[in-house]
């Protein structure tokens, strides 16, 4: 399992959630389906966190489709623009630059760790971004689990997973668990690569919303 597949995975249980969201609220399975992304979504940030050559690029290039995708992101579920929910590239985004806020390699800034968190998370709340807090829970919990043994590793962020959905969100977000063994068979491989490639990956976000909103007002 390499870091290809896992992001057609992701982007693949993304895209039948949002289908479903969108065009049938009612239908149950397509939520289901979907909660496998975020949690392979949050996985890959933090692998990308620590592999990346150029970390104000890939920091760069998150935000920069955060503001592209939510015009369409806003016109796909609201119909209009909307502010009280952003999408998920700025959770992503807040996620990566708390981690490299906690990592603060050359001890160049001077900001404490639990400061970090609680800029995290009040960043997530105040700015609706999709998840929220939680989603933040989740990438730093991937993050701080990263060296740990395969099966430690899972058990606990199964646990984390578990309490924060039971504490924070309705009970569909629990099928979220179900990405924990697809990770588990992650081989530290990253599988075909190019920069159209990469870029196909970002693309795809806001060029499914597009046509989901196209869509939803033809018919």
């Amino acid at each position: 399992m390499n870091t290809f597949i896992l992001k057609l995975i992701a982007l693949t249980t993304m895209i039948v959630d949002h289908y479903g969201a969108i065009f049938h609220e009612d239908i149950m399975i397509y939520r289901v389906i979907g909660r496998l992304a975020f949690p392979i979504y949050c996985f890959l940030l933090v692998e990308g966190f620590f592999n990346t050559r150029d970390f104000k690029s890939y920091a760069k290039r998150l935000f920069i489709f955060g503001l592209i995708s939510e015009i369409f992101f806003d016109y796909a579920f609201y119909g209009r623009l909307y502010f009280g929910h952003q999408n998920i590239f700025f959770t992503l985004f807040i996620g990566l630059m708390a981690m490299y806020f906690l990592e603060n390699k050359d001890g160049k800034y001077k900001i404490s760790r639990n400061m970090v968190l609680f800029l995290a998370i009040i960043l997530s709340t105040f700015l609706f971004v999709d998840y929220a807090f939680m989603g933040i829970i989740y990438i730093l919990a991937f993050y701080y689990y990263r060296e740990y043994p395969s099966k430690n590793k899972f058990l606990r962020l199964g646990i984390i997973m578990l309490i924060v959905n039971l504490a924070f969100t309705s009970l569909v977000q629990q099928f979220s668990l179900l990405a924990l063994p697809i990770l588990y068979f992650y081989n530290g491989k990253l599988g075909p690569k190019n920069k159209p490639l990469q870029l196909s990956f970002y693309i795809a976000y806001p060029l499914h919303l597009l046509l989901f909103y196209l869509i939803k007002i033809s018919f």
